[in-house]
């Protein structure tokens, strides 16, 4: 009889799991790090605080959990949906303006999460979630430089991979800068594009520029 219930209950119990870490993170986006309360968590999940503290020691372990499964994710998503074989099938300047494309649109609509995360980063360097989250993040840069690669012929660079790798380096620094760290852009205005599609051009043209490649039509 204990076999027969056994199933169901772990399945309640990944589901509960599930529903918690989904609820912490868009407590994290809409509120940030100072406002990811276990009580506003718990409400958000339809879980009492104590269900929470008797999976997690405290906010930090959780928010740990939650930080790693959104790379994991992020990082399997991006292998499954996107193979070297299929990179090939495409050209490198429009790879390169997918690929920009969906970075701004995801920053943009993530802001406040990707804001939250990077806070609770800062500080926790050396430690096992530090090296952690370094390597899913490292491991999907090496795979985006691979997937670029299948393209080294048309790039001109001398160094294609160094190139592609400091380039998608730059790439992100710069939105994050633009979105993550300047919130209301102010003391921007006078230097950059006014709304995000010349943003995306000029990012586009910056980024394939690098790499040695012109633009059709430029």
């Amino acid at each position: 009889m204990a076999n027969n219930t056994l199933a169901p209950q772990q399945a309640r119990s990944r589901e509960s799991l599930r529903k918690l870490l989904k609820a912490a993170a868009e407590v994290l986006g809409q509120h940030g790090l100072e406002g990811a309360t276990i009580p506003r968590i718990a409400q958000h999940a339809g879980l009492t605080p104590g269900a929470i503290y008797r999976r997690f020691p405290d906010k930090d372990a959780l928010l740990e959990t939650v930080i790693i499964g959104i790379l994991e994710r992020q990082e399997e998503r991006l292998r499954t949906m996107l193979t070297p074989a299929m990179a090939r099938q495409i050209p490198l300047p429009v790879f390169a303006e997918q690929l920009i494309s969906n970075m701004l649109v995801s920053y943009r609509a993530n802001a406040g999460l990707l804001r939250a995360l990077r806070q609770f980063a800062q500080g926790r360097d050396q430690t096992s979630f530090w090296r952690k989250i370094s390597k899913l993040e490292m491991d999907t840069h090496k795979y985006l430089v691979e997937l670029f690669l299948v393209h080294r012929k048309d790039i001109k660079h001398p160094n294609p991979q160094m190139a592609v790798s400091f380039a998608l380096v730059t790439l992100s620094s710069t939105l994050i800068e633009l979105i993550l760290v300047d919130r209301d852009m102010k003391c921007w205005q006078a230097v950059i594009p006014k709304d995000d599609q010349p943003l995306k051009s000029e990012l586009l043209r910056s980024f394939l520029r690098y790499l040695g490649i012109e633009q059709k039509g430029c």
